[in-house]
């Protein structure tokens, strides 16, 4: 079962462990103040790679088109 961080419009902030259907339904509450108008808070993950990812070549025309096409 899938566990989230969620926020009150209260100012409370807990997590839980509920179903999909369970939040997408709203059949959370808050145990605060009984409230089921939650956010989810989203937390930055750290990623650590094993190993170095190649380079990217560069762009011809990145003047023209910022660097983000595919060459």
């Amino acid at each position: 079962m899938p566990s989230y961080d969620l926020k009150c419009r209260c100012g409370n902030q807990f997590n839980v462990s509920a179903s999909l259907s369970d939040r997408t339904g709203k059949l959370i509450l808050c145990p605060e103040c009984g409230s089921n108008e939650l956010e989810a808070v989203f937390k930055s993950v750290g990623i650590i790679s094993s190993r170095k990812s190649p380079a990217l070549p560069s762009c011809p025309n990145a003047h023209v088109c910022g660097g983000g096409c595919a060459h």
